[in-house]
């Protein structure tokens, strides 16, 4: 097991669930800049304070966003991605209007969504490596790295 995950104790169980998480822009539409990045990164941070949701690793690319996140089993992964989604797309909406114009339809992101369980220890750093190198190196950019603690301000 990496650093940044841990095992999660509660009452009945001990668990280490990781998941990657890829969320595409509606229409693949390229949208994501820094001042989007930045709603992100804070959301990503109020999530963790609000559900058992840990992000190890956030990154962005133009059209779409990567997730590695470790949760507890309360939680399906439909849940996941429905909270991460729907949080995220309100407060982008919201402190980011220009985005809502370049979207109409207001939705941010796309109906689907790819995950995969990380399911052996070695595989947590080589997926947190693929998030991190994925998609156009000049395009890309890391939010959160492993154990670093997010900040609002």
């Amino acid at each position: 097991m990496s650093q940044d995950s841990k095992e999660i104790h509660k009452s009945h169980n001990v668990t280490v669930l990781l998941y990657h998480v890829v969320c595409a822009i509606k229409y693949r539409r390229i949208v994501i800049d820094e001042d989007v990045d930045k709603v992100i990164k804070e959301i990503c941070s109020e999530l963790e304070l609000r559900y058992d949701l840990y992000f190890l690793e956030v990154g962005t690319d133009l059209d779409h966003i990567h997730f590695l996140i470790q949760s507890v089993p309360d939680y399906s992964v439909t849940k996941i991605v429905r909270t991460v989604k729907s949080i995220i797309a309100r407060e982008v909406f919201r402190q980011c209007p220009e985005v809502k114009r370049e979207l109409w339809g207001g939705e941010f992101f796309g109906k689907g969504y790819y995950t995969n369980t990380v399911g052996q220890h070695g595989t947590e750093n080589m997926i947190a490596n693929y998030v991190k190198n994925q998609g156009k190196q000049d395009e890309y950019r890391q939010l959160k790295v492993g154990g670093e603690q997010l900040k609002l301000f």
